[in-house]
């Protein structure tokens, strides 16, 4: 059976882009999973001394969608994000290890639903919650 991790290609393909520009990394991301993680740096940090929550939800996020494009039904061109929903738990600190495993709850027609979960693997803290519901699109 053929390797179906897709995480070289995702890694490449996001290269220049915001996901690339926060030096997210892909460890897996296939049919119905992704996970990933980024170090902490300055680039990922608020001017109030804390991990900004856009870099967090940039990694679930980006694993999700990433997930999904992995997990698209026959004759799907690609997908949109309709709603996304975050809970922040804790934070991370410059030079710790911000990871995230997310997975498919329904994967449906015309819909995926995702969830997904950032972790500190510094201190072992759970950082963030995630969820979010993406509408499957068809060429027209």
């Amino acid at each position: 059976m053929p390797d179906d991790n897709r995480a070289a290609e995702f890694a490449a393909r996001q290269e220049g882009l915001l996901p690339g520009e926060l030096g997210l990394e892909w460890d897996e991301v296939r049919r119905g999973q992704a996970r990933g993680r980024y170090t902490v740096a300055r680039r990922h940090m608020a001017p109030n001394g804390f991990m900004h929550a856009a870099s967090v939800i940039t990694l679930v996020d980006s694993a999700c969608g990433y997930g999904c494009m992995s997990s698209l039904p026959e004759g799907a061109s690609g997908f949109t994000t309709v709603e996304l929903k975050t809970n922040f738990l804790g934070t991370a600190k410059e030079g710790e290890t911000v990871a995230c495993e997310a997975r498919l709850v329904h994967g449906g027609r015309m819909t995926q639903v995702w969830d997904a979960e950032a972790k500190n693997l510094s201190t072992d803290k759970l950082i963030a919650v995630f969820r979010c519901t993406q509408m499957v699109l068809y060429p027209r």
